[in-house]
């Protein structure tokens, strides 16, 4: 990896976040504004059939929009740059839209329960159902597109935001789908109760959903240890290990909206120039932000060795050597996360 004017490097990675924040803007305004279509379209079914099922799934519309307007604002606020009341910035703004979410989704559920419940002990006619079924056909196809959309650019945006409107959306397409499949068999067999039966499981299915969001976004806000994230940050150092980096230890890394902050501490022979520690210590920051576009803070700690780094070290020529060569220890996420001294 070259290191070669870092400064043209963070540039063009700031660009990319330019262009990247311009796209979810874009998605997210666009979910915003089907969705608004759709919850015409489904209340207008409603209207026409008159189906529990049909005003659970128009109910659950009410929350896409709704959403999708928090999830707009709370992207754009992420965007913002850190400034003195903020210092981390504004990026954890999208945990609390994805929990927000997430509670209005549960909140949904329990007006589906009632609904469908009452039509599955009182069940009534359902007029109207042809041309019911057509509409929300139609929705469940435009949303399954936004849904799928909305996943794939908040992937590759690292919007937690994009991500969780987009797994919303794709839960509603599963909801509409089940809605479509029981006002059929209520067509075919003319047994209204299962019309009742559906809403109920269409209520199961997004309090499930609900839950796992709320879940999600407060493990992010609470900053709990992501072991994907760390088994990548230490496979990305021990691939580009350098002789001067004895050990690593206290590693931690938690996100803040699509920014990741790393911070570490990088053990340095005790003999190094402070000019060549932080040449090492910068080696390595610019590593992990390449690793990450751009996306991440990388604080390095610089320690001195001492004789317990002995048997690690990989430096020939060393002065301050106390105890003889071992084994070399390949990095792995327990030993990198250890607090210091080692307690193993």
């Amino acid at each position: 990896m070259s290191h070669s004017n870092p400064q043209s490097r963070l540039t063009a990675m700031r660009s990319g976040d330019d262009a990247r924040q311009k796209r979810r803007m874009q998605m997210i305004l666009l979910s915003f504004a089907v969705s608004v279509v759709l919850m015409g379209l489904k209340f207008l079914t409603y209207h026409l059939t008159q189906s529990s099922a049909v005003l659970s799934d128009a109910l659950e519309s009410i929350i896409n929009v709704v959403a999708s307007a928090f999830a707009a604002i709370s992207v754009w606020m992420a965007a913002k740059p850190p400034d003195l009341d903020h210092p981390y910035g504004h990026g954890k703004i999208e945990y609390f839209s994805a929990g927000f979410e997430g509670a209005l989704i549960i909140c949904a559920a329990g007006g589906i329960f009632f609904t469908g419940i009452h039509q599955l002990i009182h069940p009534r006619d359902l007029p109207h159902l042809e041309a019911g079924l057509g509409l929300l056909i139609a929705a469940t196809a435009i949303n399954l597109i936004l849904g799928l959309g909305l996943l794939r650019v908040g992937q590759r945006t690292d919007s937690l935001t994009l991500v969780a409107d987009g797994q919303h959306i794709i839960t509603d397409v599963y909801t509409s789908t089940a809605v479509v499949i029981g006002l059929a068999l209520v067509y075919w067999t003319g047994w209204l109760w299962l019309d009742g039966a559906v809403a109920c499981l269409v209520g199961i299915n997004i309090l499930i959903t609900g839950g796992r969001l709320v879940t999600q976004s407060v493990a992010r806000l609470m900053d709990a240890s992501d072991p994907e994230l760390l088994d990548h940050i230490v496979d990305t150092l021990e691939s580009h290990r350098q002789p001067e980096w004895i050990d690593i230890h206290q590693l931690r890394a938690w996100r803040a909206g699509h920014l990741l902050h790393i911070d570490l501490h990088l053990v340095l022979p005790k003999d190094l120039s402070m000019d060549a520690a932080h040449c090492q210590a910068k080696k390595m920051e610019l590593l992990l932000m390449d690793q990450f576009s751009g996306h991440a803070s990388v604080l390095v700690h610089m320690d001195p060795c001492d004789i317990e780094q002995c048997p690690i070290c990989r430096q020939n020529a060393c002065q301050w050597r106390e105890r003889a060569f071992g084994q070399r220890m390949p990095w792995n996420r327990r030993h990198l996360v250890r607090a210091w001294p080692d307690s193993e």
